[in-house]
């Protein structure tokens, strides 16, 4: 099933918990042969508050083609892909990357959508994803395997870390972003 051809969009998301402890403003708008996504992060991890801006570059097949992330304490990652699962950070080759398509950003929901628009799904399809996975707020990057399996496509997905075994069920809108991620993240708009 395929999803409806995306223009600009606003979204944003909370703790689950509240505000109090974490909120995303995400802005994604059509660019240059695909989309542009911008993000702002407040929230707290492990005791530690952190401020994340991000930016996300995909292509019209919503591959990843650049990632820049900057803390509110300056600490920053650049990365480029060409789209099929080589990258570089600051121009120099990150082969341990070797084979991710999509970015994971630890601190925010939108990334599920980037596998969830990329692929085309049929009921209970199970697909294994190799992905650059990004921690915040130390932004260390490193290839993450994962799982996402389209229960009802177009509306819920779960979403599965191979290597932890961690589980999510994700109901997603008509564009494919996460409407609330179970005891993690609640969609406000």
């Amino acid at each position: 099933m395929s999803l409806r051809p995306l223009i600009f969009r606003t979204i944003r998301w909370s703790a689950w918990n509240g505000c109090e402890t974490g909120l995303e403003h995400v802005d994604v708008r059509p660019s240059d042969g695909g989309h542009t996504i911008s993000g702002l992060v407040i929230g707290e991890e492990n005791g530690s508050r952190f401020g994340l801006h991000y930016r996300l570059k995909v292509d019209s097949l919503w591959h990843t083609k650049a990632v820049h992330l900057q803390t509110t304490s300056g600490q920053m990652l650049d990365l480029e892909s060409n789209g099929q699962g080589s990258w570089s950070e600051n121009g120099k080759a990150r082969p341990d990357l070797q084979g991710c398509i999509d970015v994971d950003i630890q601190a925010t929901p939108l990334t599920n959508t980037l596998p969830i628009r990329r692929l085309e799904w049929a009921s209970g399809q199970t697909t294994d994803i190799r992905l650059c996975y990004i921690a915040v707020p130390d932004l260390t990057a490193s290839a993450q395997d994962q799982r996402y399996t389209a229960i009802e496509p177009g509306s819920l997905y779960r979403f599965e870390s191979i290597a932890s075994g961690f589980t999510a069920d994700l109901p997603v809108d008509a564009d494919g972003f996460v409407r609330d991620y179970p005891e993690l993240f609640r969609r406000l708009n």
